[in-house]
């Protein structure tokens, strides 16, 4: 049996999380990003589509460990209530704000899904599923969620006969729902990634790091780990023969496949980590500590920058072309540079708060 202390490999994987979500949300231009800091066009696994997964994967690890000693109660159900509202709470303010009066957009096409409203819907609901069902009850519900969301995506027609399918158009089950019960208050026109129906498979990833947690935590040798992400990786890629491999709609093939790279990057760093001990990746163990505050004060700094304007233009792009942009660099590699800078400032912010001793805890 191995020893048990602090996994310190899961607080390392959550800070590079938060970190390579930084990266990918502020490129120097959008129109010019490296293949693999952009999301699939639509089918399609890119290592920018596993960013999202991989920290709702560690929400679920944080889970198992936070509450496998806490009874149910009133005041354990409050708190898991008053945090999700925060959570919640905090991505819309992030969709409503404005720099500037009248300081809120209009509600008319203001977006209402989120980041931070999928973190905090699926935190509630797999922490109370956690504190009332065994690992056992968790795996069937997780399986019946999947299987149920591909048979429905795949298979259920609609009210005129209509067969559904898995492409970006209206007779796809996830975007029909959002477009429906949304309408204007999507990210696009046509489907939002952080959308209703979609939220459901979404809760499976979290549920899959919550059995994950359950393994580390009874972990005999680092061989069942490394099975595990075998397992669910065979599942995800078999099943995308079928049902493709899909973000936007969270696919049930999805789940599986970024369940399993999250499994085996978790496996591969708690062997360096926590069984041979090697010393590398601190630095994101900080950005972890402070993980939603870090990723929050990005985004909101991002609106600000996007939104606030310079003459003609913003102050985001103010910064980037008369900072980072140079004749003898490539476009691309300019905007990557850009990112790197604003990544390299929260990894400074989470070191300095570390030090400080500031913990925010949402």
């Amino acid at each position: 049996m191995i020893k048990k202390k602090r996994i310190e490999s899961v607080d390392l994987l959550r800070g590079f999380t938060i970190v390579a979500m930084i990266l990918v949300n502020t490129p120097g231009t959008w129109n010019s990003v490296y293949t693999p800091l952009l999301h699939a066009e639509w089918h399609g696994l890119t290592p920018t589509d596993l960013v999202f997964p991989f920290f709702l994967f560690i929400v679920g690890i944080s889970i198992y460990f936070s509450y496998k000693n806490k009874k149910k109660g009133i005041i354990i159900y409050k708190k898991i209530a008053v945090r999700s509202l925060k959570l919640i709470g905090l991505g819309l303010f992030l969709n409503t704000f404005l720099p500037y009066f009248p300081f809120i957009r209009e509600f008319e096409t203001l977006r209402i899904t989120g980041v931070l409203q999928r973190i905090g819907i699926v935190f509630f609901i797999s922490s109370i599923l956690y504190l009332n069902y065994n690992w056992k009850t968790i795996l069937a519900i997780s399986a019946t969620i999947l299987i149920s969301y591909a048979l429905i995506l795949g298979f259920l027609p609609f009210s005129d006969g209509t067969l559904p399918t898995f492409n970006r158009a209206p007779n796809n089950w996830a975007n029909y729902i959002d477009l429906n019960i949304l309408g204007k208050h999507m990210w696009k026109p046509d489907y939002d990634p952080e959308g209703l129906f979609s939220t459901l498979p979404s809760l499976v990833t979290c549920l899959s790091g919550i059995l994950i947690g359950k393994l580390l935590d009874e972990l005999k040798t680092i061989k069942q780990l490394f099975l595990a992400a075998i397992i669910l990786l065979a599942l995800g890629y078999t099943l995308n023969v079928w049902f493709p491999i899909n973000k936007a709609i969270w696919s049930s093939s999805f789940v599986l496949a970024t369940s399993g790279w999250a499994t085996l990057i978790l496996a591969i760093i708690y062997y360096l980590k926590d069984i041979k001990k090697l010393q590398f990746g601190n630095i994101f163990k900080y950005v972890g500590m402070n993980a939603i505050t870090i990723y929050f004060l990005s985004s909101l700094t991002s609106i600000i920058m996007y939104l606030t304007k310079i003459g003609d233009t913003n102050l985001h792009n103010y910064v980037y072309k008369n900072i980072f942009v140079y004749s003898f660099l490539p476009d691309n590699l300019s905007s990557l540079l850009y990112g790197l800078t604003v990544v390299l400032f929260y990894v400074s912010l989470g070191y300095l708060m570390f030090k400080k001793k500031i913990f925010i805890k949402v």
